[in-house]
């Protein structure tokens, strides 16, 4: 997932896109941030929590989010809920920073990967951060 920031009067404009190792790429989606740095901790909780509300306010078929729900199946666009249901965000939010801190998807900030939750990310106008979900190697 790409973020890249550009600054509207004292707000930044985060843009999310999901990126995979296999090389695919989401569609983009915009969320404002009033602060010029946060911690990759913070960023993650925010995607999570915006993903998670406008899940919950239409309850689609499918959640298209960071990670996968508890009780859900990887389909072609997301994940499947096997019981349709109102998603938790704070516990969707701890299941993305478990992800997180076992390599279950990396944050690169430029050419630099960050490694640590507390990490802060400057949100200057140009900046790019991109969320990159590992997908398996077949065979290996």
């Amino acid at each position: 997932m790409s973020v890249a920031a550009r600054t509207v009067v004292g707000m930044a404009i985060v843009t999310f896109v999901d990126e995979t190792t296999a090389g695919e790429r989401g569609a983009g989606w915009e969320l404002e941030v009033a602060e010029e740095r946060l911690a990759v901790r913070e960023l993650i909780r925010r995607r999570v929590f915006q993903e998670v509300a406008e899940y919950n306010a239409r309850t689609p078929g499918v959640f298209q989010g960071l990670v996968q729900p508890k009780d859900a199946e990887r389909v072609l666009n997301g994940y499947a809920l096997r019981t349709p249901r109102r998603i938790d965000p704070e516990t969707q939010t701890e299941l993305a920073l478990r992800a997180f801190a076992g390599n279950g998807f990396l944050v690169l900030v430029g050419d630099r990967q960050t490694t640590e939750l507390d990490e802060e990310i400057e949100l200057a106008p140009g900046t790019e951060v991109t969320f990159l979900k590992l997908v398996p190697l077949v065979g290996g």
